[in-house]
């Protein structure tokens, strides 16, 4: 297979971009990996960090709600709540899926935006 296409002067830049960009995010993923394993599952930091990351997710949640930016504008606050509920009853009612409540609360919003 020819790679001559990376040095296109045209793709070069986007290829470079493409490449920097992936491989911090890769190596500290093998980092962390690597030093997980001696952690124990049901340790204080670990819970810690388990809740940081649900409360980093609540907040982006709600700012979402709050003040949405682009075409999420386009719905109104009670389109944006319900598809949430929705999705939360999704994700339980599917046996704790997401792509199931991601499903459910895409409709959501299609179909609130559809009915305004």
């Amino acid at each position: 297979m020819s790679v001559g296409w990376l040095v296109d002067p045209a793709v070069a830049p986007l290829a470079a971009m493409l490449i920097l960009a992936a491989a911090p995010n890769l190596i500290l993923r093998v980092v962390g990996v690597l030093l997980s394993r001696g952690i124990d599952e049901q340790s204080e930091a670990l819970a810690f960090v388990r809740g940081l990351a649900l409360a980093l997710l609540a907040g982006v949640v709600g700012k979402l709600i709050a003040n949405p930016p682009g075409a999420l504008a386009a719905t109104t606050t009670t389109g944006r709540i319900g598809a949430i509920l929705i999705a939360v009853a999704a994700f339980f009612l599917a046996r704790r899926s997401i792509f199931a409540a991601l499903l459910a609360g895409e409709a959501t919003l299609i179909a609130s935006l559809a009915l305004r």
